[in-house]
Parts: C-alpha cells; structure tokens; sequence
C-alpha cells in the first residue's frame, strides 16, 4: 500500500521541478520520484498499489529539514524545554529530523551512563526523528569509542570555559587525544570556537559606541566575562538551582561589577547596552579557536571536524585556505540568527539577543551570507537553546549577566527564504544547507535530506507566498521567548510528514501522539 503527493514546484535532484512522490506506507520509505504531475488515474499509480494522492500545487514540497544543532535540556532542565515541545516546535518548521546537543541537560551526555539516561529520558517523547551528540570534555576518553558504539553522531567541545560547571572546557593538547582515541572510527568532532586571545591592535580593532578602545581590550580580556555563559551573578546562581530564584536580585554580585574590581577604568560600562557585549568577545576569540582547531585537523586528517555557529566574516578565509588548499575534512555551520539579525538594530537592555559568539555587524552579516553561496559555510541550523524567562533577566537588562541562547527551532525555512532573496539564494539552496548537508553532517544522508528513492519520506510543505509576522504566543516553545517576535518573514510551512504520516498541519495542529524515532544506528563509513 502506498501514497502519493505531487507539486509542480518539487525542490529534487537539486532542482525545483513537476513531480511526483510516490512512498511506502508501511515503510515510511520513497519508492519513486515521477519527473512530473500524473493525472489521478495514471497507470503508474495503480501499478505502484497508491490508495491516497495528493496533488499539492502551487505549494513547494522540500525535503523535511535537518537541524542539527538543538539544545532539548532533557533530562534535569525541563523547565527550560523537553523533548516534547521541542521537537513539537521542530514539526512546526518542517524540521523532521533533530540532533540533540550533549550540553544544559543534567547530566551531560558525555559517558554512556549519561546517554542511557538521555534515551530513557527521550523515549516516547519526540515529535520528530532525533539523534544525539555526545560530549568531549576532560574525563571521557574511555567513553569516546563506546558512545560512538550506541550511536552518538560525534562529539561537542568548548575551547573556552562554557559556563557550565558539568561541561568543562579541553585545550588543543586535549583534541589531539581524543583525535587519537577515535582513530579509526566514524565520528566527527564538533567545537565551540571561541578562544582566548591576545587582543587585536587597535588598528584592527572595530570601534565600540560608548566605550573606548581600551575598554574594549580590557573587556574581552577579562577572566570574569570571558565564560560562554555567566558564572558569577544571581542568574549564575539560578541556572544551577531553580529554588535560588526566591533571592533578591541585589544579593549576588553581577558579572561586571566582579570585572570592575579587577580594573576599575570598567566602571563607565553600560552593561545594558549591546555594544558592551559586543566588545567583550571579538572577533579574534573566533579566529583563535578556529586556527587552533585547523592545526589539529593537519596532523589527524582522516577524522572530520566542524565548527558550530560560526558568527565572524574574518574566519572565512582561513577555512576556505583549509578547505580547498589544504584539503582538511572541516565544515562549518552558521545559525538563522547571524544571517538575519545585526547588531546595529539590538535595543539595549534586549538579552534575549544575547548568545554566543555573538550576533556581529550587519556587514559582517552580509559576508556570512557570501560565505555560504561561496560553500565555505556548509550548513545552516537553529541552535536552539532555550531558557527561563526569569534566566533572560529582562527587567535589569544586563547583557553581561543574562543567560545566553536564542530559541527558534522550526523558524528557519521563513527567515532564511525572506532574507535570502536579497541574495539570490533560492529553495534549492536552502534545502542543501538544511536537508542535505546537515544530514551528511550527522551520518544520515543515507535515509536524511533529499526526496530520491529510498529515502525515508520526510517532507516539508511550505507555501512561499504567505506572510505572516513571528509572535512569541504562537510558539510551541516551553518559555515563549525568542529574539524574532514582530519578525515579519515571507514563507510558512503548512505542513510536516514524517516518514510518510502527517505529523503537524497549519491551522490543525500536531498528530495525536509523538511518532519520532531515536535515531541509534552507528555512522556509515564514507
């Protein structure tokens, strides 16, 4: 038995064209793709057994997309998300695959106990298909090869001090290890890439409204500001315990004041004001990492790195060089964020723009964009990474001390169709960064990422001529709070298929229960 659904604008064969789909509904799986529109009494059908077809025009039928890089926070941080409104809100994007990152769940997934848990945690939970990564951090190095076993897709680390007491920072010496321990194996290792560095000249330096450029060096250079996410304040304190948030703001000390202590030329910092931020983490952190990550790929080129979030122009040309020129197996993503937001247009007090690295000029903007057109830039995902409301600290406004992570998972057909079209990109684009390169990524380009046959039938439904405006009270999110309310897109997913079922309808809502798979199977070898 089998069904079918056809479009004159289907993104296939890396081309938008007349087709028809015909899949499996037993197997989730595509049996054929018809290079155009059959009538509803075509032969072809019959022969193929279709009960069910479904002529969609003129809406574009994509390949589900596949996000790989969210932040779930199950178990122990479900008052942050979960596995079921996350993957809800992935299925409301036409994502139909997600990969879960190994960070802001208590504990991490970074032993294979951990992951055990993680899967408990998971199981009958997800919306969407859902794979995991797993953790690089100072103590695993015997759980590397035994993960990689249970089907962890690679491993994440943080070349600076995260934030996050369970997930601490490795050095460079560190990678080579783990480089050396899963020699041999199908994996990939994943980098935060940011770094500490000596400062820029001030010839290099962008200038900073309402500080001066020594402010600046002294800012990003400051022990107490450099962690990805504040470890000294009441938010600090609330992140590790939720009981903690019955305290008066004014009983902890805030991130700045601690850095005003250690050199008191910071005492005219605005900490509301974005600027501020902006100057604390430069460009050269990005720059130093990624330089630091390159050299380790030369001496152990058989296991692929990739950089996560990348947000400054100034790298492109270096991984180009270790791309092209070097022939390094390194990739690269970006996130909807620093292609369609800019630091010109953050409000002060706005901390829930804040992530890091963070979002940068809009020139710099522009170039990601170039980037990606030129292939430097590989993929494109959410990296979702939700938080409390009261974790944002909205009220005081303080950059320094609120709690990283932008939320928008399932947003990003829309905003990278709106803005992309400044650019020239079209569908076919944003389907590879999405679907295609993202499940190569993770090692699932085999059943992930393409409407071909064989191919599980995952479809994004998307009606290109819709405009709609984002509103926080509309998300499937847990905390309704993102940096894109009022966001006004061009493009809406109407629909979402999982391996052949409807699992989310516009205007319908989401299938009566989650039908997502975990997603264990080892990576192939290339």
């Amino acid at each position: 038995m089998s069904k079918a659904i056809s479009s004159s604008r289907v993104v296939t064969g890396g081309q938008v064209c007349p087709a028809t789909v015909i899949y499996s509904d037993i197997s989730g799986k595509i049996l054929t793709v018809i290079p155009e529109i059959l009538d509803q009494g075509d032969l072809l059908l019959s022969q193929y057994n279709v009960v069910s077809y479904r002529k969609l025009d003129p809406l574009v039928i994509l390949p589900g997309l596949v996000d790989a890089h969210v932040h779930l926070n199950e178990p122990g941080r479900t008052e942050w998300e979960g596995f079921a409104t996350g993957t809800q809100s992935a299925a409301s994007g036409g994502v139909t695959t997600v990969v879960d990152m190994p960070l802001n769940a208590v504990p991490p997934t970074t032993t294979i106990e951990n992951f055990h848990l993680k899967l408990e945690a998971a199981t009958g939970q997800c919306w969407v298909d859902t794979a995991f990564w797993g953790g690089l951090v100072p103590t695993n190095l015997d759980h590397l090869v035994p993960l990689i076993q249970a089907g962890v897709r690679g491993f994440k680390g943080f070349l600076m001090d995260s934030g996050v007491s369970e997930f601490p920072m490795i050095t460079p010496a560190y990678i080579e290890q783990a480089l050396q321990r899963v020699k041999g194996h199908s994996t990939v290792l994943l980098f935060h890439a940011e770094m500490d560095s000596e400062c820029c000249t001030h010839a290099d330096r962008p200038h900073y409204d309402g500080i001066t450029d020594h402010q600046a060096q002294l800012l990003a250079s400051s022990p107490t500001l450099q962690p990805v996410e504040p470890t000294v304040g009441h938010i600090s304190q609330m992140a590790k315990s939720p009981q903690i948030q019955a305290l008066s703001l004014d009983d902890e000390i805030t991130p700045l004041e601690k850095a005003i202590e250690e050199n008191s030329e910071l005492k005219s910092v605005d900490p509301t004001a974005y600027s501020s931020f902006l100057a604390s983490r430069p460009d050269s952190f990005e720059i130093t990492a990624i330089s630091n990550i390159i050299n380790c790929s030369k001496k152990y080129p058989t296991t692929p790195m990739h950089i996560v979030h990348l947000a400054t122009k100034e790298a492109l040309p270096m991984i180009d060089y270790a791309q092209k020129r070097l022939n390094l197996p390194l990739s690269v993503e970006t996130c909807f964020h620093y292609l369609t937001l800019n630091s010109e247009d953050i409000p002060n007090g706005a901390t829930q723009f804040k992530c890091c690295p963070p979002i940068r000029t809009d020139e710099n903007r522009k170039e990601l964009w170039h980037g990606l057109q030129k292939g430097i830039i590989t993929t494109v995902v959410s990296d979702h990474s939700p938080c409390t409301p009261e974790l944002k600290g909205l009220e005081r406004g303080d950059f320094f001390e609120a709690w990283g992570g932008i939320s928008s998972v399932g947003f990003g057909l829309p905003l990278l169709y709106t803005e992309g079209q400044k650019f020239g990109v079209t569908l076919v684009d944003i389907s590879k960064w999405c679907c295609e390169n993202t499940a190569k990524q993770v090692g699932l380009e085999h059943r992930k990422g393409a409407i071909a046959p064989g191919m599980d039938a995952d479809f994004a439904i998307f009606d290109p001529e819709q405009h709609h405006s984002v509103a926080n009270m509309r998300t499937f999110f847990k905390n309704k709070l993102t940096a894109y309310d009022g966001h006004k897109v061009q493009g809406r997913v109407v629909e979402t298929v999982l391996r052949g079922r409807s699992i989310y309808a516009l205007g319908k809502g989401h299938c009566d229960v989650p039908m997502g798979n975990l997603l264990l199977e080892p990576r192939r070898f290339l």
